[in-house]
């Protein structure tokens, strides 16, 4: 099970041998909420739709969930949030909160995923999803499997 606590910025994954990770993480500069377009990271329970990105090499560039290349600093367009690495997408499980209509956080985009802005994680920067450092998000896509139970709390 993973926990992502927004107010500590850090995100707990518990493997099935019992051990406990901890990595810290980058979310909504705009706080918490699940409207669609808020451009705020959903909360409540969640699990893992999709997993993208086995294999990729290292800081590999996502567009629309397809590999398009290596994230390259020295091209970096500083209005792009860049989604690297690795990609777990989530869905919400509870209809009304985070589920169906206007809330609906897997319609949404919302993923774990590795970032460009290193240099902010720790605290909330990215425009809904739940940013990581590209080696944490591959150690712990490596550790997850689909369906996996994630709960985002403040």
């Amino acid at each position: 099970m993973i926990v992502i606590a927004i107010t500590d910025q850090m995100l707990y994954h518990r493997r099935k041998t019992g051990v406990c990770r901890a990595y810290p993480v980058s979310t909504a500069s705009l706080g918490t909420g699940n409207q669609s377009g808020s451009l705020q990271t959903p909360l409540g329970k969640h699990r893992i739709y999709a997993k993208i990105g086995d294999h990729a090499p290292l800081y590999t560039a996502f567009s629309g969930r397809i590999a398009v290349g290596i994230y390259d600093p020295d091209h970096d367009n500083a209005a792009r949030d860049w989604i690297l690495s690795r990609i777990l997408w989530l869905e919400g499980l509870q209809t009304g909160k985070n589920k169906r209509g206007h809330v609906d956080t897997r319609r949404r985009y919302i993923y774990i995923h590795g970032t460009h802005a290193e240099n902010h994680i720790g605290k909330p920067a990215s425009h809904g999803c739940i940013r990581m450092r590209n080696a944490d998000i591959i150690e712990l896509f490596a550790h997850v499997r689909e369906g996996e139970n994630v709960y985002i709390r403040r």
